[in-house]
């Protein structure tokens, strides 16, 4: 990422863990890194935090930077591009991390030929764990798609997929760290019930969803066989296996993410 300058529109949850996960990987230095928000507190904790150059001007993010991430939320997104469209052109790679927002939204937004990326990371790039999905417009090149795959991968692991994917993207990936803590907090508060300490409590339910999880991705098995290997006749595991499902564990799962996934399609509605 040698004399390129990345700009962030928008200094929240998302920006910051693309902010330090990128740092924390020394893909860049921090005075390649330009971001924007909406309060003196929300810049001061970005400047604190990674020393980053920090401004409320947009304009002057979109002007300085060769990579432009807009980190808002999707309805602000039209009146960000009119904001910053003249400041931007055909040299720059937009990247946009936006639910719902299509590319020929962004397009038509932009008014003009413009490099265009839809993403969609998650929050564990703060530890550099994220899953990210990336789609390119007609206006990408093969070099620029992969200076934004490696930047992608220098917080987790990252991937091109078609737009019609996206949607599901952000159901199985971008939104579900979310339903993964839920897990975790419920298996805690079961172990809190049986007299563990709290924070051993989260610990060890941490560390056993890591665990499985490294478990599908480094031995490449279904994960059915590697729950059966655990399911020991008559024993504990089959056991809560059992309760899981008497409750609808898989279905409430599966249902969960394609609400998730329909609400993402009815947002990109409101933006057509």
């Amino acid at each position: 990422m040698k004399d390129q300058t990345i700009g962030f529109i928008g200094g929240g949850n998302m920006a910051s863990a693309m902010i330090g996960g990128m740092l924390h990987s020394r893909l860049c230095h921090k005075e390649q890194i330009i971001a924007t928000a909406r309060t003196q507190a929300s810049l001061d904790r970005l400047s604190g935090a990674y020393g980053i150059r920090t401004t409320f001007d947009n304009r002057k993010a979109a002007g300085q930077s060769d990579i432009l991430v807009l980190a808002v939320k999707p309805y602000l997104y039209e009146n960000i591009i009119k904001e910053i469209r003249d400041e931007t052109d055909d040299t720059k790679i937009i990247v946009a991390i936006a639910a719902g927002v299509s590319l020929a939204q962004l397009n038509r937004y932009f008014g003009k030929p413009m490099k265009i990326i839809r993403a969609m990371p998650n929050t564990p790039a703060m530890v550099s764990e994220a899953m990210s999905a990336l789609t390119p417009n007609e206006y990408v090149s093969e070099d620029d798609l992969q200076t934004v795959v490696e930047i992608f991968k220098s917080f987790g692991e990252a991937e091109v997929v078609p737009e019609s994917l996206m949607d599901a993207v952000i159901g199985v990936s971008g939104s579900s760290p979310a339903y993964v803590y839920l897990f975790i907090e419920a298996m805690a508060d079961a172990a809190v019930a049986d007299g563990m300490p709290r924070a051993q409590a989260y610990k060890f339910a941490a560390q056993a969803v890591s665990g499985a999880a490294k478990m599908v991705l480094e031995t490449e098995k279904h994960p059915g066989e590697l729950k059966d290997a655990v399911c020991s006749p008559g024993g504990t595991t089959i056991e809560a296996v059992a309760a899981l499902e008497e409750a609808g564990f898989r279905h409430a799962v599966i249902r969960a993410q394609r609400r998730c996934v329909a609400k993402s399609k009815d947002m990109g509605k409101d933006h057509r």
